[in-house]
């Protein structure tokens, strides 16, 4: 299966209004990253970019005026991501953007069968939140340090290892370090596992946000409350 996890900069919050000026873009088959990428810088055509969208990602109307058009990157673009479900963090936000530059150029949108939100996985998965890919990151211990600003294509590389995560567990193909030993030895003909101590422990899952709001949930339950219980174990 091939998947595209991506994402994108605007000049603002509106499709109609307002332009892609980033898209950035990775590529998986089975789940695994295959080295090919996509990035592009787009010339909003005439669109400036809002005060508030440039705090976000810091991309300056200057530094967009020799960039291509979409119209110049839509063959590569299509070329990249056709065929490919296409994995985004509040995809909605993004395919608008998508779909209405595709619109300008009189091309069919792409179908939302087609989508994945890494958004909605999390919500489900965590229902307590928070589920920014930054809260994301820190939940499953994935450096974005270096995340000062926001980016197409370093938050399409974070979103990767947020989606496998997402998905249950990391994947060799991220070079991510194996933190079970496991030793074998064999006895009379049967095998013996033995799953030493991890060097470091796994960071918690819960964040202290979370805690405290079930602390207080449990609270309003009352005294008879199974937690209750659980917790004097």
């Amino acid at each position: 299966m091939r998947e595209i996890i991506f994402d994108t900069e605007t000049t603002g919050l509106h499709n109609r209004e307002d332009r892609i000026i980033e898209i950035g873009g990775i590529e998986l088959l089975n789940r695994f990253p295959t080295g090919r990428t996509f990035h592009e810088y787009i010339n909003p055509e005439g669109r400036k970019v809002h005060p508030d969208a440039l705090a976000v990602h810091g991309i300056t109307d200057e530094s967009l005026r020799n960039k291509p058009t979409f119209r110049d990157i839509s063959e590569r673009f299509l070329e990249f991501f056709d065929g490919a479900y296409l994995v985004a963090h509040n995809a909605n936000f993004d395919m608008g953007f998508i779909n209405a530059e595709l619109g300008r150029l009189g091309r069919p949108p792409i179908a939302p069968e087609w989508v994945i939100d890494t958004l909605a996985l999390a919500k489900r998965k965590h229902p307590m939140g928070p589920n920014s890919l930054d809260a994301l990151c820190r939940r499953y211990g994935i450096d974005n340090s270096h995340r000062e600003k926001h980016g197409a294509l370093l938050d399409s590389e974070l979103l990767a290892e947020v989606y496998i995560e997402l998905l249950g567990g990391k994947q060799a193909g991220f070079e991510l370090e194996t933190v079970v030993e496991v030793q074998t030895v064999e006895v009379e003909e049967q095998i013996t596992v033995i799953v030493e101590p991890r060097a470091v422990p796994l960071p918690p899952r819960l964040t202290q946000i979370e805690i405290e709001a079930h602390t207080k949930l449990v609270a309003k339950l009352g005294e008879n409350a199974i937690w209750n219980k659980v917790l004097q174990q």
